[in-house]
């Protein structure tokens, strides 16, 4: 099992890093408004990369966030808001372009990443 040190103390960008090293054909994106699952987030409501997490949330408690290719993803997405009050969204590269799994966010990160790979990303 992987997990990912959060702290308020990290910029968007170094997250969304982390996060792609161990899914490279998965982004995460950073979102003020909270999505249920199967629903999709307003672009217009999308952090700039370069905030600092301490910028974007009032609960500023620190943690491992597990990222095991075994959760799904709106597990993940889900641990994410419960432990850090963050709202995130996972992307999958589908050939030339990033779209939100709002579709499968009952596939686990494993078969997203898989998915993304068989669509020729």
């Amino acid at each position: 099992m992987d997990t990912l040190k959060i702290t308020d103390n990290l910029q968007l960008k170094e997250i969304k890093a982390r996060f792609s090293e161990k899914f490279p054909h998965l982004k995460i994106e950073f979102f003020s408004e909270e999505h249920g699952v199967g629903e999709a987030s307003k672009y217009s409501t999308k952090y700039d990369d370069e905030l600092y997490l301490r910028d974007i949330r009032s609960t500023h408690n620190e943690g491992d966030l597990e990222i095991s290719g075994s959760l799904l993803t709106s597990e993940f997405e889900s641990n994410f808001h419960n432990q850090f009050g963050v709202n995130v969204q996972v992307l999958r590269r589908s050939r030339n372009m990033w779209i939100q799994t709002t579709t499968t966010d009952r596939w686990t990160l494993d078969q997203q990443e898989e998915s993304s790979i068989k669509e020729g990303s």
